[in-house]
């Protein structure tokens, strides 16, 4: 309906006397009237407008109302139309009833004939449009269900109730957690809870991209900025404008991008590369780090006072190792998703044997979720039959639990550096030096491995 709230009638028909008489009879009832004399412009009045109610003349010259029906019914299914007809087309009216018209009116009609049609085709326009919107919040609804990242055990549900939330402000969210834990999968279901669904998500790994191209990125460039913008490029800031932004790795800017960040933040503007014009940008920001950012705020690697801008809202995303009750959920899931991605569903296994499901819930996953999840794929590709028995499992899934392989004495309080370090090293080890499917296994881009592997001084 219009903002006074007055239902708006559209009324379609090729006698322009009548037409002025409807609009006068109609306007004096209350209602605001647009008018058409041809089907066409009838149609485009009405994508236009989009009006509570159709009178429409059974019989028209080139577009007849039988097909413009047609049209209307192929845009809304909830906005009454209301046929005008003489004794010579009563026929086509009564089939168009059955294509979806309410009801007809046949000429010539009395006003209060025409007026009581009107009201009792906008009541049940009212509740169809109820009906419409019921229909689509439930399978929403079901849509997101379906979409719930999968766990049941008390910290995941912690954090996940956590999420659900806070997903209806526009807060800005920091997910804290290992790699592979699960944090897109946190954002991305805050993005669909919220306000925002309905517009982009987009998400950007600030490690996984060169720092010096990490600007340009996030905020975009102009044309010739530097050595290789060969045109103007849009910055995932202004893609994003509406909707939704993940920053993964936050921890991975420099510190001067961390000052062009914290700007957009403080004034809600980006000014691309080579530009000296700045661009609104409406974005609710969602950051993700797999560091402990105090401890990076503290070493100075990372500025306070935009730690305090991302930290509005805190979710410790928790590793799977705090979640083991949860590893029989994900791979049934990851079993029932990934098997349609890598094969024929004929041929695609259905189960897992509890020998395999043992030595599941026995390892330690260092890689988190997405390590169980590489973990399953491989074992649907290479299982042979309906069952995934142990034999398809990789091998270091059965080894005992790896001590960090750091040189010297081990801490008696290892700091998340420490122990990550010796990860990759376990890893790398472990893939006979691999690089690409070490990067795989740990859950992240291979240009940030080479990263690490130069920061910690790695022998690879």
């Amino acid at each position: 309906m219009s903002d006074d709230d007055s239902p708006h009638v559209l009324v379609i028909d090729d006698e322009q006397s009548l037409l002025e008489t409807l609009e006068v009879l109609l306007e004096d009832e209350g209602y605001e009237v647009s008018t058409a004399l041809t089907g066409q412009e009838g149609l485009e009045i009405f994508d236009e407008v989009g009006p509570d109610l159709v009178l429409l003349d059974i019989r028209m010259p080139k577009m007849g109302g039988v097909e413009v029906l047609e049209e209307i019914r192929d845009r809304s299914e909830s906005v009454p139309v209301v046929l005008i007809t003489a004794q010579a087309s009563l026929n086509s009216a009564i089939e168009a009833v059955n294509l979806g018209a309410n009801h007809y009116v046949r000429k010539p009609f009395s006003n209060d004939e025409l007026l009581a049609i009107i009201r009792r085709s906008l009541e049940w326009g009212e509740t169809a449009r109820e009906n419409v919107d019921l229909k689509q919040q439930l399978k929403q609804k079901e849509e997101i269900e379906a979409e719930r990242p999968v766990g049941q055990a008390a910290p995941f549900e912690e954090a996940l109730q956590m999420a659900e939330s806070v997903a209806s402000s526009d807060s800005t969210v920091l997910l804290e957690g290992e790699s592979g834990a699960g944090k897109e999968v946190f954002a991305r279901h805050i993005h669909r809870l919220s306000s925002r669904a309905d517009r982009p998500f987009h998400s950007l790994n600030c490690g996984a991209v060169p720092e010096s191209l990490l600007e340009s990125e996030l905020f975009g460039h102009k044309e010739g900025s530097f050595t290789g913008a060969t045109s103007d490029k849009e910055g995932i800031f202004t893609a994003a404008h509406g909707g939704t932004l993940l920053l993964d790795e936050v921890a991975e800017m420099s510190p001067s991008v961390q000052v062009k960040l914290l700007r957009v933040l403080q004034n809600g503007e980006v000014t691309p590369v080579g530009s000296t014009e700045s661009v609104n940008v409406d974005v609710r920001l969602i950051a993700a780090t797999n560091r402990d950012l105090e401890q990076e705020m503290e070493s100075g690697g990372f500025r306070e006072d935009l730690y305090y801008r991302l930290n509005v809202i805190n979710i410790e995303v928790p590793p799977l190792r705090d979640r083991l009750e949860d590893i029989p959920l994900l791979a049934e899931h990851f079993l029932e998703t990934r098997a349609d991605a890598v094969g024929d569903d004929e041929s695609a296994p259905t189960r897992i044997s509890p020998g395999a499901m043992e030595v599941l819930e026995d390892y330690h996953w260092p890689g988190n979720v997405r390590e169980l999840e590489n973990v399953m794929e491989r074992a649907i590709v290479l299982a042979d039959g309906e069952e995934i028995d142990g034999d398809v499992l990789p091998d270091r899934l059965s080894e005992p639990e790896p001590e960090p392989l750091v040189s010297g004495e081990r801490p008696e309080n290892p700091s998340l550096e420490v122990i990550e370090r010796a990860y990759i090293e376990h890893v790398l080890s472990a893939e006979d030096g691999n690089k690409t499917r070490a990067a795989e296994v740990l859950g992240i881009d291979p240009s940030t491995l080479y990263r690490k592997i130069k920061r910690y001084e790695i022998e690879a």
